[in-house]
């Protein structure tokens, strides 16, 4: 994985005035439903919903565009689904799959970027400028990286092209499926005016309910309300309101951020007290927390296990290393130890993992003798090398073996 860029909050920071457009949002299209069919090409065409089956309990995770024409959303329950389609077919998701082809999507785009966000498993913003002298104007950039993503990966993907996050986000939401839309500097307000307020990030149904009191549909009758007006109605999120009528953000790229902590977490199908598959699962997000750790360039020195019960209790608990390390058989034998000594052997509904404490260049010179810990590292790099190469599925340990096989 590339490093990658995080984001922050600004604090009444003055608008950002740039001479270009050169912030792309990058969008796959279903991304579930697309990494499904590269496997089953012969349910393309037809109504196709990952999430589980509709007489079982959850919610949609990803509907084809088949699916949607009959009302199918994501976040709606599953049994909703299966009465709106009936015949639609129902997959489970393979979350790990998923995560793997995300991974792949991201190397790509920091190809095009030295600054990518990736705002979810599916989503990511990039800045280009800069950037023109390896790929040309950013317009030209967006449209190879489209084009490199779809022959790289065979996945439908969508972009915007804007001066803002806010508006390229908004603009790859137009795009769908499989477009780019560009909105040159200046052109914001006539882009944002005719479309609903819903298309705008952070505005749910509650927003737009007490906007639709005050006459307001559209996002040309919100950019028309005076600030004060808005922030008279509706506090401090009149000011995010009026920024976000305008196209403005209310975040700005931070290069490097450094994560707090690294977790990961499984949530089983059915609730399960098999001994061999909760301790496999363990290993299985251990090496992924681990993965990352190195990625990143990061030792943990907290190690966390999370275990949630059928009845939705949930015991926490942690330990401090004695050295911070990003080896897995360290890492793995205290969360072994924590599992030993804290599972009530009673069913389990999710497990998670968790490293904190995170720092860097630690020496680790206690932890085994130089030779031995010289082939733990060559031995990781080796894994981490054949990983990014061919999925994290596909290269896993001992332990974890029946995991990456059943998820």
């Amino acid at each position: 994985m590339p490093r990658l860029a995080h984001f922050r909050a600004k604090r009444d920071s003055p608008r950002l005035e740039l001479d270009t457009t050169a912030i792309l949002h990058v969008d796959m299209d279903a991304f579930f439903v697309s990494v499904e069919l590269l496997e089953r090409p012969e349910l393309r065409g037809k109504p196709v919903v990952v999430g589980g089956q509709p007489n079982r309990r959850g919610v949609v995770s990803a509907a084809s565009y088949e699916a949607r024409r009959y009302g199918i959303h994501s976040a709606m329950p599953l049994r909703t689904a299966g009465k709106l389609c009936p015949h639609a077919i129902f997959l489970d998701g393979r979350h790990d799959l998923y995560a793997e082809w995300s991974d792949r999507i991201a190397t790509i785009l920091s190809r095009f970027s030295p600054v990518v966000e990736m705002a979810s498993i599916d989503e990511a913003y990039l800045d280009l400028s800069g950037t023109s002298r390896l790929h040309g104007p950013p317009l030209a950039a967006a449209h190879a990286l489209l084009k490199e993503i779809g022959a790289k990966t065979g996945l439908p993907c969508s972009a915007g092209l804007a001066r803002t996050r806010l508006v390229a986000k908004v603009a790859s939401d137009q795009a769908k499926p499989r477009g780019l839309v560009w909105v040159p500097a200046g052109a914001e307000a006539k882009f944002l005016e005719p479309l609903s307020v819903r298309r705008i990030p952070g505005i749910g149904r509650v927003t737009e309910t007490a906007l639709r009191t005050m006459g307001i549909e559209t996002v040309g009758q919100l950019a028309g309300i005076p600030e004060e007006g808005l922030r008279e109605f509706f506090g401090r999120w009149g000011t995010a309101l009026y920024r976000k009528a305008h196209g403005e953000d209310s975040y700005e790229f931070v290069i490097d951020a450094e994560p707090q902590s690294i977790s990961h977490s499984h949530t089983f199908g059915s609730d399960t007290s098999h001994r061999p598959a909760l301790e496999s699962m363990l290993s299985c997000l251990c090496q992924k927390g681990a993965k990352r750790l190195r990625d990143a360039c990061l030792d943990a020195r907290t190690v966390t296990l999370r275990i949630r019960y059928a009845g939705f209790q949930t015991v926490t608990r942690s330990k401090t290393l004695a050295e911070p390390t990003h080896l897995d058989p360290v890492l793995l034998a205290t969360l072994r130890w924590l599992f030993e000594r804290h599972w009530e052997h009673r069913p389990v509904r999710l497990i998670g993992i968790e490293f904190g404490t995170l720092s860097h260049g630690a020496t680790q010179m206690g932890l085994f003798d130089p030779e031995w810990r010289a082939k733990l590292e060559r031995l990781a790099r080796a894994t981490d090398q054949l990983r990014d190469r061919f999925g994290f599925a596909k290269v896993q340990f001992g332990g974890s073996l029946g995991s990456a096989k059943g998820h």
